[in-house]
């Protein structure tokens, strides 16, 4: 008899276990009842999370960024417009508020600072503690550009768009579809853009989660608990995606200057501007022969008068 309560209660343990999980972050651990999920972001420290839909990015970026330190597994068209700018710095230990936003300032516990938007992004040049960042700015569009796998059929590229936003609606928390403006297709690169783009001044979506979620999936290091990849099913037949470029375009156009130039670049400007000193230099040099030789020949032909 007390070999089957215990058989009993072991069965209901397990049962519980398994409904106590986070299948929106797969680095969770959760106990208790009711059940409280959360994840290791410092040492000693602990991000409570909210399951019951995607996590912030701020937190998740945190959390990747611990288990680095750690040495634990993360497993983790062109520009829309001029101002879109992409993520170029990768994986910093970010500042969160507690509604899992960033906060407009970004050290990285260090002495070189610089300005986020709402994805984490910089997109000012990197100065010292001084630097003032006065608001966070938000990001209302962006730009996914997708890579599929070869595909033994053709894909319809008039069917391509409601699959491409019903995938995003069923994997990212039931995100809203109308949100998915506009899909263009390049079958010969087996290239998909896809615009997402909100109101300004919209603060009830949030883009920059989807954009992440997304990337992680399709680099084969989905976050989800739920390990399944980010592919459309078009005509029965799925796009799996082999590379992804995210774009993001904010409210107000960055502030980057000379400074963000890479060397290279700055290397063919400083050449050019010394061509156009030298080409000026030496037609200087050219008229003042001109202006010695006509000087020297006026007294000569004044005496042959």
């Amino acid at each position: 008899m007390k070999i089957w309560i215990a058989l009993v209660l072991a069965t209901l343990a397990v049962g519980a276990s398994a409904q106590c999980s986070c299948n929106t972050m797969k680095w969770a651990t959760c106990d208790g009842t009711p059940c409280t999920c959360s994840v290791l972001v410092d040492a000693g420290a602990k991000q409570t999370l909210d399951c019951t839909k995607m996590i912030p990015k701020c937190y998740l970026m945190k959390a990747e960024m611990y288990r680095a330190k750690k040495g634990l597994s993360t497993r983790t068209g062109g520009k829309p417009v001029e101002t879109a700018i992409v993520d170029n710095d990768g994986i910093y230990d970010p500042e969160c508020e507690n509604d899992g936003k960033f906060k407009a300032k970004q050290c990285n516990n260090t002495e070189e600072c610089w300005c986020v938007n709402s994805a984490g992004v910089r997109r000012t040049d990197k100065g010292d503690k001084n630097l003032k960042c006065e608001k966070l700015v938000e990001t209302y569009w962006v730009r996914l550009e997708l890579t599929h796998k070869e595909v033994p059929k053709a894909v319809d590229e008039k069917k391509l768009m409601p699959a491409i936003a019903d995938a995003i609606n069923k994997r990212y928390g039931n995100f809203d579809k109308t949100l998915v403006k506009e899909v263009e297709y390049d079958p010969k690169a087996r290239l998909i853009v896809v615009d997402v783009k909100k109101e300004m001044k919209d603060r009830t979506h949030d883009l920059t989660q989807m954009a992440y979620y997304m990337e992680k999936d399709v680099k084969v290091l989905p976050l989800f608990k739920d390990q399944a990849k980010f592919e459309p099913m078009v005509d029965g037949q799925k796009l799996e995606m082999e590379k992804i470029l995210v774009y993001y375009v904010d409210e107000e156009a960055p502030t980057f200057t000379m400074k963000r130039l890479t060397g290279g670049v700055i290397a063919v400007i400083v050449v050019v501007v010394l061509a156009v000193a030298a080409g000026l230099l030496v037609l200087f040099l050219a008229r003042r022969r001109e202006q010695q030789r006509y000087a020297k020949a006026e007294p000569r032909e004044m005496e042959a008068m």
